[in-house]
């Protein structure tokens, strides 16, 4: 017998999403606060926004974790690509239950370690720390994320189209990208946006892999906000929040839109 809402699921519902939403509400409010201080509205102000764009250790650290996370979510999506059509199409290849668990590992380790172990690995070849060891750090992370969400949609694709195509003479390969690929591009888009996303947010691994030049924006934050929360720092972040949910609603228009076209 189906229920409606009761005063108290509503009840759940507002504390649970005030609880999640309330403090980004009060970030982004405050961020138009025109008083100095964080806790004392001082009436609407666009100031800081425009104090932000003349910081220049927040636009370079904005700078450097824009290119890390393009370039890592890029990579991360190509290799959780690959991973996954491996885990999918080859199921019984001699080693797959240890690819597996690499590939996954990632997703239960603490991050602390995982960023001692890239810490200990770049040292031991020799690399300096800088923007590349941040940016393949991330891509390492993120690539499990990655792999988990194309592979629930590789897994739920109609193989029988693929190989129909290669019945009418296209090669493997030609039939991946022509038929596989575009039914799979919006796990493919989503999971990018996640590997994007996790890396804009990333603090520990950061810390752990960065070098001079390569100060990202959450390690910037976190350096100014143990000093006093600034009314820019929560400039930036409401930015960022933005960046973030346009690029949510995007992937999931895009879904809707293939759902509505197939």
């Amino acid at each position: 017998m189906k229920r409606g809402l009761t005063g108290f699921n509503i009840a759940a519902l507002v504390v649970g999403f005030g609880f999640l939403y309330l403090p980004i509400v009060l970030l982004v409010v405050y961020s138009f606060n025109a008083s100095r201080l964080v806790t004392v509205w001082g009436g609407f102000s666009t100031r800081w926004y425009a104090s932000l764009f003349r910081n220049e250790q927040l636009l370079d650290a904005i700078w450097v974790t824009f290119r890390v996370g393009l370039i890592s979510a890029t990579i991360a999506t190509i290799l959780g690509t690959l991973a996954a059509i491996a885990l999918v199409r080859a199921r019984h290849f001699r080693g797959r239950t240890l690819f597996s668990g690499m590939v996954f590992a990632p997703l239960v380790m603490p991050e602390v370690i995982l960023g001692l172990s890239l810490l200990l690995l770049f040292v031991s070849l020799g690399l300096p720390r800088g923007f590349w060891t941040v940016t393949v750090s991330h891509a390492t992370i993120t690539m499990c994320y990655a792999c988990v969400v194309i592979q629930a949609r590789l897994a739920a694709f109609d193989q029988q189209l693929e190989e129909a195509a290669q019945d009418l003479g296209c090669p493997p390969i030609k039939s991946f990208f022509l038929v596989t690929l575009p039914n799979i591009g919006p796990a493919v888009a989503a999971a990018w946006m996640l590997a994007f996303t996790l890396s804009l947010d990333d603090l520990v691994i950061a810390s752990f892999t960065s070098g001079p030049g390569a100060t990202t924006l959450p390690m910037r934050i976190y350096s100014q906000v143990r000093l006093g929360v600034s009314p820019e720092i929560n400039a930036v972040s409401s930015l960022l929040i933005g960046l973030v949910a346009t690029g949510v609603i995007a992937v999931y228009l895009l879904q809707l839109r293939r759902k509505a076209d197939d």
